[in-house]
């Protein structure tokens, strides 16, 4: 399975195919970001709420249903948040877009959950309740709550479902272009399509994906 959107992004600000899609407005994300690290604390928790949903749709792709007993949705949400929240002293926004850097912290987070899974041998992938990838302590009440009411979104719970009957191709365009933010030249090279190629495509499933009401800014460019 493939890991598995944000137009204010270094990447995609090098890339001219989606200068139409950036906003302006000092709180789009980014700027959320630079208001962060300027000292506005809160802004923290209003970043974590902007990206959230996507982060959990994600997870939620990328996470076999035998494995949701170890490793939930939810659980990726809150532990990605504790991981971001110790390391945001070192993020500049100034050189890497905030999506971007929290799908980094994301894809490390899955993975170290495979490895925990694979170590706990052969009944790994069917890993009851009582195995949990990740043993959440002190996660702030704000953060639970917002993964909670993240993962109880009907219009997001529909196009999951909607996603993960796609084909491979576009489920991967989503997941690339829609969640994690990356340029269309990247998805380019990842894939080996042009990059024009890339972007009708992704503006095709785009339109599709907004019949399903799901949060606001979930994918990038929004």
């Amino acid at each position: 399975m493939f890991l598995g959107s944000e137009s204010d992004s270094s990447s995609g600000a090098r890339d001219g195919a989606r200068d139409d899609d950036r906003r302006d407005d000092a709180l789009d994300t980014q700027g959320l970001a630079r208001a962060a690290k300027a000292g506005e604390a809160e802004r923290f928790g209003e970043l974590y709420e902007r990206i959230a949903p996507a982060l959990y749709a994600w997870a939620a792709l990328r996470i076999r249903p035998g494995m949701r007993g170890a490793v939930d949705p939810q659980d990726v949400v809150q532990e990605v948040w504790c991981r971001a929240w110790k390391a945001f002293p070192a993020f500049d926004p100034n050189e890497q877009s905030f999506r971007l850097w929290v799908f980094r912290i994301g894809k490390n987070v899955m993975l170290e959950a495979f490895r925990k899974l694979q170590r706990s041998g052969p009944t790994a992938g069917n890993a009851g309740t009582s195995t949990r990838a990740f043993q959440l302590a002190n996660v702030p009440d704000t953060a639970t709550a917002v993964s909670r009411r993240v993962a109880k979104h009907e219009g997001l719970q529909k196009m999951i479902d909607w996603i993960a009957a796609l084909d491979e191709e576009e489920k991967k365009l989503v997941v690339f272009c829609g969640l994690e933010g990356l340029s269309y030249s990247e998805v380019g090279e990842r894939t080996q399509t042009h990059k024009d190629t890339i972007a009708k495509r992704w503006q095709t499933l785009r339109a599709r994906l907004a019949q399903f009401g799901a949060p606001k800014e979930l994918l990038a460019g929004e």
